[in-house]
């Protein structure tokens, strides 16, 4: 753990950062093959001849996922190749049973885009040096203690995970960022997510393993050539893309402050201290003898096709919320608020069903992203959809149920699917308005509770709080409780 000061470190050197974002698509079969993709399912059963590199089998090349590949190429401002190909990629690793990874090398299919982020009220533009296609690796599960394969009792490898179609998107060295380097990372990773999320072509679960991101972080004096690069592999976290960053530079500061020499080299991030510890030495192209794939023919995207796909490209996120900011009128505050939280164009669709603005993003930072957390979903995957918490919002502007009782509807429709209005009805959950019933509840809880009575009398209003929750507990929660506070204190005499 290194006692630097980052912005004295950065007053002496300069960062340039990197970033490869491997991104797992989202078609129903995998990259070469028909197996399925469906994620949790038992170890080695989505698996066939193809998948696993049998002797004699061959590859087929998902048309869906060279389409999934252009679509992101053209959201991120590349050019699209007339003519590319896959190639083999050789290395041996108990994830990869072919001993090697179908991929692209020197022929992407996507190539010299762009990608502007914000940070800190400025805009910068990451340069997106390639989007190449290849296939994912299978999963290994190191058991033991240390839970890596160092100090492991024994291994275990899961290949259903291995042949699903892999996008990887690498940026240009981004220089001239100084101390914002860590905040330009996250903040371009997390534009990339919202980008892949508004194609349809990924879930990007960054938790599931869908998305995640190798860092290249580097450091230099002002007016020398850019410094070694270190890779932090597989950061899982828009979090930790930012601290990993910030790791590195003040890593290398230290190393650089004492006379040595930064290690072109691999890196592991720890999350539980926020450092990075070593891995292997980083191989160069040569180390995997790249050669053409013999087994798949070259991909020639017809120039029509591409224009299609061009223009059914959905409003950018950007765009969409520039947009939607207008509409709302909310502060760039609310706005990064409901980007992190991923309800922005929940927000809008609500409003847009009717509800205030107010009301609808309380909801869906609220109560709704509590119910996504506990499901570990995103907000946008609850069973419930804008008109539906609309329609809640308005019965509580109305008088028809209380925010309590709103809530209770909005669980029976995130259990049952139904209609919010028919929730309401099958559960009365209405608001008990009967003044009589209100009488009598209040007039009951007194008498249930003459002590709490005695201390409202005496002067401890604050005291009253019991009587309601007896009344509202006596009305299934049903009541208006500053209807029933009211009523409470005029039997009992005293101003509230």
């Amino acid at each position: 753990m290194t006692t630097l000061d980052y912005a004295t470190v950065l007053q002496r050197y300069e960062p340039v950062i990197g970033l490869e974002t491997h991104v797992e698509l989202g078609t129903a079969s995998k990259m070469f093959c028909g197996c399925s993709t469906t994620f949790g399912a038992d170890p080695n059963t989505q698996v066939c001849a193809v998948c696993l590199g049998l002797p004699g089998a061959l590859p087929v090349a998902n048309e869906k996922a060279i389409e999934s590949t252009i679509r992101i190429g053209l959201a991120l401002n590349c050019s699209i190749a007339s003519w590319c190909r896959f190639a083999r990629k050789n290395y041996f690793y108990p994830d990869m049973p072919k001993n090697f990874q179908t991929s692209q090398y020197d022929e992407p299919l996507c190539v010299d885009g762009y990608l502007d982020v914000e940070v800190g009220g400025h805009v910068v533009r990451v340069g997106i040096e390639r989007v190449h296609l290849e296939e994912d690796t299978g999963k290994n599960t190191h058991v033991g203690t240390s839970g890596r394969i160092h100090g492991a009792d024994y291994s275990l490898v899961d290949y259903n995970r291995a042949g699903i179609p892999l996008v990887e998107i690498v940026t240009k060295p981004v220089a001239g960022t100084g101390e914002l380097a860590p905040e330009v990372a996250r903040a371009y990773v997390t534009e990339l997510r919202d980008i892949l999320r508004f194609l349809g072509v990924s879930d990007v679960r960054m938790e599931q393993g869908s998305l995640r991101c190798d860092v290249n972080t580097s450091l230099n004096r002002p007016g020398e050539p850019w410094g070694t690069r270190t890779e932090t592999k597989n950061v899982n976290s828009l979090r930790s893309i930012e601290r990993a960053v910030r790791s590195e530079i003040l890593r290398q500061a230290e190393v650089l402050d004492s006379g040595g020499v930064v290690v072109q080299e691999t890196r592991h991030f720890e999350e539980h201290t926020g450092d990075t510890r070593r891995g292997r030495s980083k191989e160069e192209a040569t180390d995997y003898r790249y050669f053409p794939e013999p087994d798949l023919v070259p991909i020639a995207p017809d120039p029509e096709w591409v224009e299609a796909l061009r223009k059914e490209l959905p409003e950018s996120p950007a765009a969409r919320r520039n947009r939607i900011r207008e509409q709302l009128g909310v502060s760039a505050d609310d706005m990064v608020q409901m980007g992190n939280a991923g309800v922005i164009e929940l927000v809008g669709a609500t409003v847009e069903a009717g509800a205030p603005v107010a009301e609808a993003r309380n909801w869906w930072l609220g109560y709704l992203a509590q119910m996504a957390n506990e499901r570990d979903i995103e907000p946008g995957e609850l069973p419930i959809g804008p008109g539906s918490v609309a329609r809640a919002i308005s019965l509580v502007a109305d008088g028809t149920l209380t925010v309590a009782l709103a809530r209770q509807a909005v669980d029976g429709v995130l259990e049952t699917g139904k209609d919010i209005d028919a929730v309401v009805a099958e559960r009365q959950l209405r608001v008990v308005s009967d003044s009589g019933a209100l009488e009598e509840a209040a007039e009951a809880a007194i008498a249930a509770h003459p002590d709490v009575a005695d201390k409202i009398r005496a002067g401890k209003v604050a005291a009253v709080g019991a009587l309601v929750g007896s009344v509202m507990k006596a009305t299934r929660g049903q009541a208006d409780a500053a209807a029933v506070k009211a009523i409470l204190l005029r039997k009992l005499d005293v101003e509230g």
